[in-house]
Order: structure tokens, then sequence, then C-alpha cells
């Protein structure tokens, strides 16, 4: 979108419905601000509050507010609703049917885009987190995505992290036009030489230099939950959103055993499933069941020790906010006391190519994984490196296994997940012919799913029915 100045918007339109929060988090990741859309017929919806959630964990406070289908009702009931959530954005009431209020809309954006911190040319080294992946003709591998620091141009050698991965950028779009070099805060399309388009997914993060965004299993943050929510315990398990990637993860107080709303309080974030972040990044924080968003917060410190609270912990982190270095021979973290439980199991090892290429197809295979027999034949291993494999991955946190031959690949199963869990909030129960219907899939996959969650202590069997355990 080019307003009347030039200045050139790009625009990430995200999915509104409350059960596609976490492809809104992942659209939303990368943005400087935003224009929130409410129609003027219905008013601020749930889906509403969480956004702006969402919004509030990851830092964007600039933005506009539009009041749509003002050609239908009176805007000035859903106006004052937006107004009591945001004082300080600026409100347009606009109808797309009439065109009126669309200049005064534009005019607003302006405004909005001139006084909020941009990350155009923001210096550092280049990071771009993948939200696609495909391949085209004559062309070869693609990958978008909001480039969130530096610049990437024709020629330049990257890295594909997690894995690892080595290509060359061949050519660089930014909106179908082809440039030279791409910028920090811009929508870019890259076109990779040197690896195919099924070796790269949605939540890699394409840099080039790979120590400046290392994959790390452990974050030390400032996390801030939102009003109404918590407190958040030790141990507490969460999802944790970070650019297009998501990973389940134990949240470990540093200043208290909980975590309290309102307060914006040191905390080590303990991950399954690697995240590659760097300090001054921002999270968001969702529970696992229900997905209700949780709050967000800062990293601080992205490859910090396995530690536990202290004050000496708090000092570095203070240090550290303020933008002074890691200080060097800082003191180790207590014993733990007696009749603790044992400390967790040490970061599991890189991946390797076969673990990597049977998750990338078992992401593929969304909410139907083909049997092990199946994935053993199409990538030409032996049962036993397969089995050996896969327990890699389920270590690593990237799939789970469902019944006897079945694995479900994180990210879709974060999906299937979030729709079993709301198809039993609005109907009491579910059934696996209930859920088959919803999904659209086979029998088979329903009874995986449900017997996972079971094992998950999401839901609980009660005969054919199966219901939330906290229902219970």
């Amino acid at each position: 979108m080019v307003l009347p100045s030039g200045r050139g918007l790009s625009v990430v339109d995200v999915p509104g419905h409350e059960r596609f929060v976490r492809t809104m988090v992942a659209g939303a990741s990368g943005i400087d601000l935003f224009l929130l859309c409410v129609a003027a017929d219905d008013g601020v919806m749930p889906q509403t509050r969480e956004h702006l959630a969402v919004l509030r964990g990851l830092g964007v406070a600039a933005g506009v507010v539009a009041i749509t289908k003002t050609d239908l009702t009176d805007a000035a009931p859903a106006a004052e609703e937006t107004r009591a959530l945001l004082p300080d954005v600026e409100l347009v009431a606009v109808s797309v049917m009439t065109g009126a209020g669309l200049d005064e809309l534009t005019g607003a954006l302006e405004r909005a885009a001139r006084a909020a911190p941009l990350r155009l040319f923001s210096d550092g080294s280049p990071r771009l987190h993948v939200d696609r992946s495909f391949t085209l003709r004559g062309i070869g591998t693609v990958v978008t995505g909001t480039l969130w620091s530096g610049s990437l141009g024709r020629g330049d050698s990257v890295t594909i992290l997690p894995s690892g991965r080595e290509a060359r950028v061949r050519s660089v779009q930014v909106h179908d036009v082809a440039v030279e070099r791409a910028e920090s805060g811009q929508r870019v399309a890259l076109n990779l030489a040197t690896i195919g388009w099924r070796e790269v997914s949605r939540g890699d993060v394409v840099v080039s230099d790979a120590a400046a965004a290392a994959p790390t299993y452990l974050l030390d943050a400032r996390l801030e939950l939102e009003q109404g929510e918590g407190p958040l315990r030790r141990g507490t398990r969460v999802q944790v959103h970070h650019g297009t990637r998501e990973a389940p993860a134990r949240v470990v107080p540093l200043e208290g055993e909980e975590l309290h709303a309102g307060v914006a309080d040191y905390a080590q974030i303990r991950l399954e499933a690697p995240l590659m972040a760097v300090p001054g990044d921002r999270l968001v924080l969702r529970q696992v069941a229900p997905p209700d968003t949780l709050g967000g917060g800062i990293v601080i410190d992205a490859s910090p020790r396995k530690h536990g609270p202290g004050r000496a912990i708090a000092e570095r982190l203070d240090a550290m906010a303020r933008g002074e270095p890691r200080p060097r021979g800082e003191p180790r973290p207590p014993k733990s006391p007696p009749n603790r439980r044992p400390p967790a199991s040490p970061v599991p090892a890189p991946l390797g190519p076969a673990a990597l290429r049977i998750a990338a197809m078992l992401r593929d295979d969304g909410a139907e994984p083909r049997a092990h027999g199946d994935l053993a034949a199409a990538l030409t291993l032996a049962p036993a490196d397969l089995r050996r494999e896969l327990t890699a991955l389920e270590g690593a946190g990237e799939v789970a296994r469902a019944g006897r031959n079945l694995h479900f690949h994180s990210e879709p199963l974060s999906a299937l997940r979030s729709r079993a869990v709301a198809l039993c909030q609005d109907e009491g129960s579910v059934t696996v012919a209930r859920l088959r219907d919803e999904l659209g899939t086979s029998r088979r996959y329903a009874h995986a799913l449900l017997e996972l969650l079971d094992a998950e202590k999401v839901t609980v069997r009660r005969g054919d029915l199966h219901v939330l355990r906290r229902n219970a």
C-alpha cells in the first residue's frame, strides 16, 4: 500500500477467527504498527481482545482502528467500546461499500507510520523468519517472510536455522518487484540456490551469520502476564511463540515461585524445541489447552546456562537489560536443596539430516501423518533407523507419538489439539466419530489424536466420550 507521501506499507492480513490465533501470532511477528478492524454491527469480539493481547506481547503499540460496515449501522457503539480498550489510538469510521472514510483512514495510517518506531533500515545481522517455502518451475526454491534486521541481496551466502544448511541467494523480490537488496522491515521473497524447498520450512530462520541467532533451548526473559491471567507457577508448561515458530516450554520464575499479572518479572524458559532468538526479541506466551494468550515478554539472554532464581541472577539480567555485556565468571546458581526432583535431562543433540527429512515429511502430512512403514519406504530407511530418528525427534519436541505406528508433527498437532479442545468446550464432550467429521479425516486419525490427548492429560475418556480433564 503506497501512502500519499510515497511511503510504502507492507500489509499482512491475519486470520480473525479465535481458532487461528496461533496463525495470527506468526503473521504479526515482525510488524511495526497495526490496523485493527472492528465491524460496526458486531463490536468488539473475543478474538479482538486476544489479538490486542498478542500485540501487547509483541510490543506493538502504534496503530489505527477502522470501524467498518458503517453503511449498515451507527458506528458510535462499536467506537466507544473500542476506545475503552485503546484510548490513545486513532479511530476512523469507514465503509467499503460507499467509500466513506477511506481517505481519512489513509491519512491516519500516514500519521501512525510517521510516529511509530519502524525497523526499516535497522542495523544488525540479516534475519528473515520464513512463513512459506515452495518451488516454482524454472526458478527453484522460494522462501518468503519478513526481514527483521539487516539486508539481503543477490549473491549473498546464507544459512538456514536450525538445520544449519547453507544456500545462496539467487534473486530477491519485494512485493513481486525484483530488487538488488531487500531492507529490514520489508516483506521479502528469496530465490535460494543449492537447497530444496522441502529443506526449508515455516518457522526456520534465514541468516547470513549463523552465530548471530543460534538455536537455543534456554532463554532468560522478562515476562508480563495479561490482567486476569495467572499466577504462573514454576514448571508450568506453555507454548512460546517467536517469529513464525512456536515451541512448548516450561517456565521457571527467577524472582519468586510465581509470575503474577501486570508485573514484569524475570523467568527462564526451558524449551522442548529450539528457537532462534536474540536479546531484545519479543515473545508471546499461550496456554497449551485451552489455547489462550497468557502474556508476552522480551528476551534478555538468548544463551544462558540452566539456573534457578537468585539475587546474582537478577542483577546480571538487570545489567544485560541495560545493554551491558554478559559478566565473566558469573556466580554459579545454588545447589538444589534435598528432596528436589532430579534436574531435567540435558539439551538434546542437534538433529541429523535423516531426522529433519522425517520432520519435514510429517509436517507436510499435517492431520494425516503416514504410518511408520510408509515413512520408512518413502525415505528408504531401515525400520530400526526410523525408530531411532523418531525417538530423537520426540526428544526435541518436534513430533509426538500417537497410537502404535503414527507420529504427528508438532505444528499441525497444535492446530488439531486446539480444534479438539474447542469442540469439547462447545459441546461438553467429543467422540471419535464427531472429531472425525469436524476434522474431515478418517476414524483412524481421529482415534489416534484422542488417544494422544488422553495421554497428555488434556482429555479423559468416559466410555465413548472424551471430556476435558479439568471438567471431568
